[in-house]
C-alpha cells in the first residue's frame, strides 16, 4: 500500500529561507553576552566569530561598515556585549546573529581600547626611558599644539609672560577633541617641526571626559610625539589624567600651566643664579690673583734672581763640559764606524770573483754569456768563452762527458 501523498514538500533553500524570516521576526535588535572564540578578521573588512557562555555558542559576524567604528580590538577570551539581529545564512543553513553594535562586558570600549594600545606601544619600546631626550635648559622658541580658544593655551601664556617673557611662543591651533582632532594634531607636530627656530614643542589641552581626551590617545599622536624632531612635552587634562602622548612624550607635565613653568624658568630665578655665578668667579678670581702673588715672591727670593751672574756662569760652565763630552764621544763613534767599514771592504774584496781569478780559477760562459755550472748544457760544436785573471779564451766543444778525445 502506497503512502500518502505530502500537501506540500519544502525544498532545502525555502525551508531554510522560511526559518530566515521566522528568527530575523522574533529576534532582532536583541542584546546578548558572551565570550568571543575563534575571532577572524578577514581581509575583506568582515569579522567573523563566536559568542559562548559555559553551555553553548553561537557564531556572529560584524560587517566591515559597522566594526571600522570600533574604539577596541575584539580577541579571543574577551567578554563583550553585542546588539543585533538573530539571521540564518541560508547556503549552510547555519543561524547566526548579525552584530550592530559591540562593547567590552564590565570596562568601556574607551579604557579596554587605550589599555590595548599601551600594550602594544610599550612592548615595542615606544615608552622605554633611554629614548626620551633631555628637555634644553633655556629655550627661546616654543612651539604649542592646542586649541587657539581653549583655556590651555591662555594658561601657557599668562604662566610664560610672568616667568619668562623673552620667550617666543608659536602656536599651532588644532582640535583637540572630536573626529579629525587627532590628525589635526600629528599635522602640527609635522609643521612645527619644519621650523628651524623650535626649541621644543608642547601638545596638550584641559581637562574633561575620557572621550574628550581621545584624540591624544590615537596610535597616529603617540607616533607622531616619537617621530618628533624637536622634545616634546605632553600635558593633557588634569594631574590626575594619563593618555597615551603622556607615555610616548619627552617629558609628561600634570596640566599645560604645569608645562610651561617646565620650560620657562623664572627670569628671578635666572638673576639669582647669575648672581651666584658672579660671585663664584670672582672669589675664584681672587683666590688666583693672591695664588700667583705668592708665586712672585717665591721667584723674587730666588737664588737666581739674587746672583745672577755667577748662576749664568755655573750654566755656562755646564754646557762646556757638555760640549766636550759630546765631542769625545762623536770622535770615538768615528773611529768605530771607520773600522767597521774597512773590515767590511775587506770581506767584499775576498768574496769578489776577480780575486778568486787570481788565485787560478777560471769563469767559463756559453754563447749567451750565462756561467756554465756543468755540461750537461753544452752540445758539441758550440762556441764557450773562458775568463783567466788576465784574459779569455774562446773554446769549441768537441766531446761531454769523461773521455780523453
Amino acid at each position: 500500500m502506497n503512502p500518502a501523498a505530502p500537501d506540500h514538500t519544502f525544498s532545502v533553500s525555502e525551508l531554510n529561507n522560511q526559518i530566515k524570516q521566522i528568527l530575523e521576526m522574533e529576534f532582532s535588535h536583541l542584546w546578548l553576552e558572551g565570550e568571543i572564540s575563534n575571532f577572524k578578521h578577514h581581509s575583506s573588512g568582515h569579522m567573523y566569530f563566536s559568542l559562548k557562555d559555559a553551555e553553548s555558542e553561537i557564531r556572529a559576524v560584524m560587517w566591515r561598515g559597522l566594526n571600522q567604528s570600533l574604539r577596541f580590538r575584539p580577541e579571543d577570551g574577551m567578554q563583550i556585549l553585542v546588539q543585533g539581529d538573530v539571521s540564518v545564512y541560508t547556503p549552510r543553513g547555519q543561524y547566526q546573529i548579525i552584530v550592530n553594535q559591540m562593547q567590552p562586558a564590565g570596562a568601556g570600549a574607551l579604557q579596554v581600547a587605550f589599555e590595548q594600545l599601551k600594550a602594544k606601544l610599550q612592548e615595542e619600546g615606544l615608552f622605554a626611558a633611554e629614548r626620551k631626550r633631555p628637555l634644553p635648559a633655556y629655550p627661546t622658541t616654543i612651539g604649542v599644539i592646542t586649541s587657539s580658544t581653549g583655556a590651555a593655551f591662555r594658561d601657557i601664556l599668562n604662566v610664560l609672560e610672568r616667568r619668562a617673557p623673552y620667550v617666543r611662543v608659536i602656536l599651532a591651533p588644532a582640535r583637540v577633541q572630536g573626529k579629525g582632532a587627532a590628525e589635526e594634531i600629528v599635522e602640527g607636530i609635522r609643521r612645527l617641526n619644519r621650523l628651524e627656530n623650535i626649541d621644543l614643542i608642547i601638545i596638550g589641552r584641559g581637562g574633561g571626559s575620557l572621550e574628550d581626551l581621545w584624540p591624544f590617545n590615537e596610535e597616529i599622536v603617540a607616533r607622531a610625539v616619537v617621530a618628533s624632531e624637536r622634545p616634546v612635552i605632553s600635558a593633557v587634562g588634569h594631574e590626575v589624567d594619563f593618555s597615551i602622548s603622556d607615555f610616548c612624550a619627552d617629558y609628561r607635565a600634570p596640566t599645560p600651566s604645569a608645562a610651561a613653568e617646565v620650560v620657562a624658568r623664572d627670569t628671578r630665578e635666572l638673576m639669582a643664579e647669575l648672581q651666584g655665578t658672579a660671585q663664584l668667579l670672582q672669589e675664584r678670581l681672587r683666590s688666583r690673583i693672591d695664588r700667583f702673588k705668592a708665586q712672585l715672591r717665591t721667584l723674587e727670593n730666588h737664588y737666581a734672581f739674587k746672583m745672577p751672574a755667577q748662576k749664568l756662569a755655573t750654566i755656562a760652565q755646564r754646557v762646556d763640559d757638555l760640549f766636550s763630552s759630546l765631542e769625545r764621544h762623536t770622535v770615538q763613534h768615528l773611529k768605530e764606524e771607520t773600522q767597521r767599514l774597512t773590515n767590511l771592504e775587506q770581506q767584499l774584496r775576498l768574496l769578489h770573483p776577480e780575486h778568486i781569478l787570481e788565485r787560478g780559477y777560471s769563469i767559463t760562459r756559453d754563447e749567451d754569456g750565462q756561467v756554465l755550472k756543468s755540461p750537461e748544457a753544452l752540445e758539441p760544436g758550440q762556441k764557450i768563452t773562458t775568463q783567466y785573471h788576465r784574459g779569455n779564451t774562446v773554446s769549441e766543444v768537441k766531446n761531454i762527458g769523461d773521455t780523453d778525445e
